[in-house]
């Protein structure tokens, strides 16, 4: 894997019953698994995210419905959707990310390194691009 953040594509197991997808952390996904939660009942119009991490590595996955999400490494920027519960979005960290265009009924599962650390966040856009790029937003 190289780059910031990449889309991951995970295992589909297929018979007449239907499709299973599995994920193990460090396998499927480049990490052990330390947290998972999960964003639903989004409002129409609703952002999330809006934030980077100093240290955790993430992987979102729309496991129904869609969505969109906005990445910023302070050197590419690019809009992905996800839209598909076999493939998920693997975010290094500090990787500004801002989430939006909720469809209705979407769920967004999050597979986290770390555990909730609020230390581990930066929240200010102008303060991640100076980290980031070690030049000052104009």
């Amino acid at each position: 894997m190289s780059g910031s953040w990449e889309l991951v594509h995970f295992p589909i197991v297929s018979d007449r019953r239907g499709n299973l997808t599995f994920i193990e952390g460090g396998s499927t996904i480049p990490f052990d698994i330390n947290r998972v939660y999960y964003l639903y009942d989004v409002p129409g119009g609703a952002h999330r995210g809006g934030h980077a991490h100093k240290e955790l590595h993430q992987v979102v996955i729309a496991v129904s419905g869609s969505f969109d999400i906005h990445l910023n490494d302070g050197r590419r920027q690019q809009t992905v959707t996800l839209n598909r519960s076999y493939y998920g979005l693997y975010m290094r960290n500090m990787v500004w990310r801002e989430l939006h265009n909720f469809s209705s009924g979407a769920c967004c599962v999050v597979l986290a390194s770390h555990h909730y650390d609020e230390a581990d966040y930066i929240r200010d856009l102008d303060e991640f691009l100076f980290k980031a790029t070690g030049e000052r937003p104009e």
